[in-house]
C-alpha cells in the first residue's frame, strides 16, 4: 500500500503472546477483587482511597505479564505508524521506536501528580517487588512490599502528591493528556489516508476518536478481528481473522 497508513491496535494483538484480552471469558475486565469490580478497581479514585487493594490487583493482573515476549504481529508492526491501547510494551520490545502507547506503559510509573502536568517517566519497581516477595499468592506479605515500593505510607494508606508513585496507565476516570502523547496521536490520525484497526472491540475512547477522524477525512478504514463489530459505516473493509492471520496473508 502506498497510502499513509496508521495502525490502531488493541488487546487482541497481544493475545497470541499469552496476555488475556480484556472482555473475553478469561479477560482482565472480568476478574475483579473480592470487594470491587474491575471497572471500580482500575480508577484513580481507587488508587487514592484504597492504594493497597489497587496495587495488589494491578500487580497480579498486569505485572505478572511483564516478561511476555512479542509475537509475529508486533514484529510485523515494528516499522509501522502505530497507536496501541496496550500497556504491555511488546511493540517496543519488537523494535518499534516511535509507537504511541496511548494508555501508558506497564514498565513505567510517575509520581502522583495533577492530570495534565508534564512529569518524567520512571522505571517501574515490579522487579524489586517480585524479589522481595516471591510468593504472589501471599497477599499478607505482598501488600506492604507494594506500598513500600510505591512510597505510600502503610499507616495512613494515603498516596502523597509528588512523592508516591502511580503506575503509568490511563485509568477509567482519567483523560487523555500529552503525557500519553495524545496530540501526537491526533496528528497521526489527521494525516492518515488509511486506518487499520486490529484486535480492538471499539469500546474505548481512542478508537472512537480515530474512527470519527478517519470518516471525516474519508480515509480508507479496515477492521481486523475474528468477530468484527459492524461499525454501521459503508466504507469499511472487514477482515474476519486474527491479527496473526492478517499479517501472514500480507507477508506471503
Amino acid at each position: 500500500m502506498t497510502e499513509n497508513t496508521l495502525y490502531i491496535t488493541g488487546a487482541g494483538v497481544s493475545a497470541e503472546s499469552g496476555i488475556p484480552t480484556f472482555r473475553g471469558t478469561d479477560g482482565l475486565w472480568t476478574v475483579g477483587s473480592q470487594n470491587y469490580t474491575p471497572q471500580e478497581m482500575a480508577t484513580r479514585q481507587m488508587y487514592l482511597s484504597h492504594p493497597d487493594e489497587f496495587l495488589l490487583w494491578y500487580f497480579k493482573r498486569f505485572a505478572s505479564y511483564r516478561h511476555i515476549k512479542p509475537n509475529t504481529v508486533h514484529h510485523w508492526l515494528a516499522d509501522k505508524q502505530l497507536v496501541t491501547q496496550n500497556i504491555d510494551g511488546l511493540d517496543g520490545k519488537a523494535g518499534n521506536t516511535g509507537y504511541i502507547p496511548i494508555h501508558g506503559r506497564l514498565d513505567k510509573v510517575t509520581v502522583l501528580h495533577e492530570q495534565g502536568l508534564d512529569v518524567p517517566l520512571i522505571d517501574a519497581p515490579w522487579e524489586d517487588v517480585a524479589v522481595a516477595c516471591d510468593d504472589m499468592d501471599d497477599e499478607t506479605r505482598l501488600t506492604p512490599v507494594l506500598l513500600d515500593a510505591f512510597k505510600i505510607s502503610k499507616t495512613t494508606l494515603t498516596p502523597e502528591p509528588d512523592v508516591s508513585l502511580k503506575p503509568f496507565v490511563l485509568l477509567f476516570d482519567e483523560y487523555y493528556t500529552d503525557l500519553y502523547r495524545m496530540s501526537e496521536a491526533e496528528h497521526l490520525m489527521q494525516e492518515a489516508q488509511r486506518v487499520v484497526f486490529m484486535g480492538t472491540s471499539f469500546s474505548v475512547n481512542i478508537t472512537s476518536i480515530a474512527l470519527r477522524t478517519a470518516i471525516s477525512n474519508q480515509a480508507l478504514i479496515e477492521v481486523v478481528d475474528p468477530q468484527p463489530i459492524d461499525l454501521g459505516y459503508g466504507r469499511v473493509e472487514y477482515h474476519e481473522m486474527t491479527a496473526a492471520d492478517y499479517v501472514l496473508e500480507r507477508s506471503e
